[in-house]
């Protein structure tokens, strides 16, 4: 077991890594909390363990379909019927779904009341569930209504992930992949409960330091900029759907394009991504049939964008990620043909 954390003062807060620890959640919940709402879904099979608490289960639509404004509403109504008071708390059991928008309703509820993630999926534990980003979607784009709101503790244990199947699996590979360009090492090289703390540290470190994504945090968001508009063009039925990881994969070999076709990085760069994909099990293809046009009206809302569009890219003279701002539509064009083309040797 590993503790790592997320130093901000008085919003700090640890993040326990390890298996067998779901129950450790009793020893974050302060004595004054008379009631807990437990948010979480049907298909979610892992519950801690809260007997004699005052608690009450409330549980919300599988899938991004529960990241909506009216699941919001509804939910915040139930903990009101519920009696949660301005000292109580929500306990998030899930995936990012779940801890987005439970943390979003604690982050409104009487204005903000503690809650606590309880990070069930791959992507929750090393991604997710860490660092205050609450949100919900809209029909717009995905994640365009949020709030910055610190858990109290968040609670990732490894034995949970056996339960996942293959795909939501392999959607927190596609969050571990964006890792390992921002120095995480070969996470495959790990076991899974320290590649899990390794990408735990990484991001602890870049919240510690940026809590409101002002800077060096946004860097986080890299393969995110097309990653969510290919998200969010399969949700709304206009390409395949993927899964959030999958959907990032992709979008990672596409900033590479990007940035390639930029003159800011060199084929061994750009190989290096599909690598890591590769290695990963990783979708590394555009979706069939996809049109570019149909990303512009979401990449140019995407929450990074300034009045242009704006991509996390890997620059070789800086040895390093940016955020660059200022792509073009014909920038954006380019690169899809050129991933269109195949990958080059």
């Amino acid at each position: 077991m590993e503790t790592i954390r997320v130093e901000l003062a008085e919003r700090s807060y640890p993040i326990v890594i390890g298996a067998e620890v779901l129950d450790q959640v009793r020893d974050f919940i302060p004595a004054e909390v008379a009631k807990i709402a437990v948010v979480t879904q049907e298909n979610i099979p892992h519950r801690p363990d809260l007997e004699g608490l005052d608690f009450r289960v409330f549980t919300v639509p599988d899938g991004e379909d529960a990241k909506s404004m009216s699941v919001a509403a509804e939910l915040a109504e139930g903990v009101a019927e519920f009696g949660l008071s301005r000292s109580d708390l929500v306990v998030a059991v899930g995936g990012g779904v779940v801890t987005d928008l439970a943390g979003f309703v604690a982050s409104v509820y009487y204005r903000g009341i503690r809650y606590l993630n309880v990070a069930t999926t791959l992507l929750a534990q090393v991604d997710a569930a860490i660092g205050g980003k609450t949100g919900v979607n809209l029909p717009a784009g995905k994640n365009l209504v949020g709030s910055f709101w610190q858990p109290s503790a968040v609670i990732c244990d490894v034995s949970t992930l056996s339960t996942l199947n293959p795909r939501e699996y392999s959607s927190g590979l596609g969050e571990m992949a964006k890792y390992e360009f921002l120095g995480s090492g070969r996470l495959d090289a790990r076991d899974l409960e320290s590649a899990v703390a390794r990408c735990v540290a990484i991001k602890a470190a870049y919240v510690s330091r940026d809590e409101r994504e002002g800077g060096k945090r946004a860097l986080l968001n890299y393969g995110h900029t097309m990653g969510h508009a290919i998200e969010a063009l399969g949700l709304a039925g206009k390409s395949e759907h993927l899964y959030h990881g999958e959907a990032v994969a992709i979008g990672l070999v596409f900033a590479a394009h990007l940035a390639h076709s930029l003159g800011r990085i060199g084929y061994n760069e750009l190989n290096a991504h599909y690598e890591v994909v590769e290695r990963m099990g990783l979708p590394r293809w555009l979706p069939e049939g996809l049109d570019v046009e149909e990303t512009f009206p979401y990449l140019e809302r995407d929450k990074k964008a300034m009045g242009s569009m704006t991509f996390v890219l890997e620059s070789a003279a800086a040895d390093g990620l940016e955020v660059v701002r200022g792509v073009s539509r014909e920038d954006v064009r380019r690169a899809w043909a050129e991933m269109l083309d195949g990958r080059p040797r």
